[in-house]
């Protein structure tokens, strides 16, 4: 089953083990109805949890679980990633792709220069912008067609127009 992380425990709440989740999602209005979640242990183990309750707010969700009942059973999820089966999210357009899809990819020059890897992803308002690390230096690319020239996700590759002063 392709999961998708939807975000990240980043403390608890209350004394009844309720967590308290960094949503990656522009909007969380989907995950009001969920029934189960994954989480992600540190060692990469994802395990099932079924939703007692879960609240949204802002860019929050606040999650209580089946047989998590007071703070310190929570606490042990702090900084786990949660994730969701990915057929609840709709397939996207042909030239559009999900931060998870992204992250992670080679990224190469039009010539052919290995540039690094995509770390991570973050919106500025009009693109968003992909950040690659572990080549020469750290590259912001913005996400545009003049940029971004292509993206094979079966490959792990994406091709970049090299903007001049980067």
């Amino acid at each position: 089953m392709d999961l998708f992380a939807i975000g990240e425990i980043v403390k608890t709440r209350g004394l009844r083990g309720c967590l308290k989740v960094f949503s990656y999602a522009k909007t969380q209005k989907k995950f009001a109805g969920l029934k189960f979640i994954y989480i992600e242990k540190p060692a990469g183990q994802k395990n099932r949890h079924n939703i007692r309750k879960i609240d949204v707010s802002g860019k929050f969700l606040f999650i209580e679980l089946e047989g998590i009942d007071d703070v310190e059973s929570a606490g042990r999820f702090v900084d786990c990633m949660i994730f969701v089966p990915k057929e609840l999210f709709p397939d996207l357009a042909e030239d559009e792709y999900y931060w998870q899809d992204i992250i992670g990819l080679n990224v190469f020059s039009e010539e052919g220069k290995h540039l690094g890897r995509i770390e991570s992803v973050f919106p500025t308002g009009s693109n968003d912008v992909y950040v690659c690390k572990g080549g020469p230096r750290e590259i912001l690319l913005p996400a545009i067609a003049d940029v971004i020239r292509q993206i094979d996700i079966p490959r792990g590759i994406m091709t970049v127009k090299v903007p001049k002063g980067l």
